[in-house]
This record gives C-alpha cells, structure tokens and sequence, in this order.
C-alpha cells in the first residue's frame, strides 16, 4: 500500500514523493499504515511535546511557575512573530537566564511578515527568533530544577538530554534510539514511525502511559490545544489544524515528518507519525491534509490552502499544484 504526493507541472507529474506513515493505538498496536510503517526517521522537531515533558519530570513547571502558554511555546516550532519573541523573553527572564545561555542560533523568522518588518526596521534577527527558542528556554529551565549545570545543555551526556532519551525510550517502547544533530543543535532522535505514532497515541491517551507521564502529557496536550497560535503562527499548518479539527495535537518537524494525536476519533486515541521520504515539507502537507480527511477527522469541504498548494513560478504565474493520493491498509482488514 503506497502514498504519494505528486507534483503536476502543465498537467503532467514532474515529482513523485513517496510517503510512509503509521496509524497506532496507545498499546502501541498498529491500526493502518501506508508505505513502510518501520521506516526508520529523525523526528526533529517533532519529537518537541515528548522533550517538554523534562518540565514536569524535573520539577521546573512547580519551581518557576510555568505557565501553559509557555509549555506550549516549549512544544513550538514557532513564526519568529513579535508574540513568540516577547514570550520567549519574559519565559527566559522567568527562570533568571537570557539570551546568551541559548544554543540554538540564529536564522531569520519563519514568517514572511515578520522576516519582512525586520528588514524594514533595519533590525537583525536574534536567538529569540529562532523557531526552537522556546524548546531551548524549556531546557534551560529542567536544567536548573535538576540542580545541574545548564551551560552545555544541548549535549548528548548532559543530564538533561539524558532525561529526554528516557522518555522517548519509555513512552515508544523501543530501546535502541540512535541520535542525530539538529538543526538547533540539540539531540535528533530516530525511531521507526510505529513507536514514534505510540508516543502520540499516548499523547492522546495518557492514562495509558507510565505513571510519571501522566501528568505531563496530558498539560502538553492541553497547551497545545489552549495556545495553537503558539505552536506555530496563524499562517502556519499545525496552527490552523487544531484551530479546525478538534481534539487533534499536532506537530511538524523538519524534512518533511509529521506527528499527530487525534483524541476522539472511530479507533478510539491514536497516533499518527509520517514521513515523506524525499524530505520535501511541501510534499508533506498535502497528505498530512488527505490523511485526515480519510480518518475522517477533517470534511474535505473545509477549505484549506495545503490540500491542493498552487506551485508558481518567479512572475508568480500558476505553473502546476502538489496533490496527496493515499491508500491505507488496515490491519484488522
């Protein structure tokens, strides 16, 4: 069973992208899957709700008062906008740290907009720009309540990435998780797509995961639920995705991966992890889009820019468009 997104230039397919995918329940059995469900992948930044969960497990939601905008700004890959900016300030001022203590780097924002208005202003980005500042402050903070030393944080021997590996390894179910660097220069964890969707699965049933991460994932699911203009922006397809289907977390990462948490739906909880093979992003919203509506979690009478994305050229003339076919297999037949 096969997934692909295609790229159609004068009606005619120019690029093929090959997508893998897993659909899980939170005993970690597999419901359906297209592609290769065992495809091994980087998560990258979405594996960003499972590494929140150090503010719980370390303490420092109760020693510095976080709040859930801040948990879910800990989750984002967020637009660079002036919100996510401020926010990411006053979270690293809240735990007596600033902006030299982040090892993420800098790029410029995400958002367009706000790439622009920094341009216009004269004004160069910061490491407050950086979509993975607030995963950062977030680290920062498990730091300190675990009473270790936060310079090096993003390490792989640091205790506090020590701790991320530990949980990926309880909640997955798998042991052995190879690691990469990311793009931020924090670990990049590996895992088959069939763990990594139980992971979501739990994020969608906590009351099904080990003791110790209840908690955690269930406020991680609310924050994202309560604050999904934080997550991302409000141009951006994780934002717009729980704005529209409810009961849905969801979570892109780099080179085209995807996670989801779907609360409600027919199979009862259940995760979602796909990725499209090529490493295209565009590839993958499409059948992001496609996957929901064949869960039925999405009416394809929602009108969304992603299900069907025009593909222009420099005069901005429309050239072709990236369309998501998917067919599912179902374990259970």
């Amino acid at each position: 069973m096969d997934a692909y997104t295609y790229a159609y230039r004068g009606g005619l397919i120019e690029n093929r992208h090959k997508v893998s995918l897993a659909v899980v329940g939170p005993q970690g059995n597999l419901l359906a899957y297209s592609g290769n469900p065992h495809l091994a992948a980087h998560m990258r930044s979405s594996a960003k709700p499972f590494q929140a969960l150090a503010l719980y497990l370390s303490g420092a939601i109760e020693r510095f008062g976080i709040t859930p905008a801040e948990v879910a700004l800990t989750c984002a890959s967020h637009d660079g906008l002036e919100q996510h900016v401020t926010m990411a300030t006053h979270y690293l001022r809240k735990i007596g740290l600033d902006e030299s203590y982040l090892a993420c780097g800098i790029h410029p924002p995400f958002d367009l907009a706000a790439r622009k208005a920094l341009q216009q202003a004269g004004q160069p980005a910061t490491v407050l720009h950086n979509n993975c500042s607030g995963k950062h402050t977030g680290m920062l903070a498990a730091a300190l309540a675990l009473g270790v030393e936060p310079g090096g944080y993003e390490q792989p021997e640091h205790p506090v990435q020590q701790l991320n590996l530990q949980t990926l390894r309880d909640l997955s179910g798998h042991q052995h998780i190879p690691y990469g660097v990311d793009g931020c220069s924090v670990p990049t964890f590996v895992l088959p797509l069939a763990p990594a969707a139980r992971m979501f699965a739990l994020l969608a049933k906590p009351e099904a995961a080990p003791e110790k991460y209840r908690e955690g994932l269930e406020a991680v699911f609310r924050a994202m639920r309560q604050h999904p203009e934080l997550v991302a922006g409000p141009r951006s397809i994780d934002t717009v995705l729980m704005q529209t289907v409810p009961h849905l977390a969801a979570k892109r990462g780099a080179d085209g991966y995807y996670g989801m948490a779907l609360r409600e739906t027919r199979w009862g909880p259940i995760g979602i992890a796909l990725k499209v093979e090529s490493g295209s992003n565009e590839a993958r919203e499409p059948m992001v889009i496609r996957l929901l509506e064949v869960l039925e979690a999405l009416s394809p009478q929602v009108a969304l820019e992603w299900r069907r994305p025009i593909v222009r050229n420099v005069r901005k003339l429309e050239v072709g468009h990236l369309e998501a076919k998917l067919e599912l297999h179902w374990v259970d037949g």
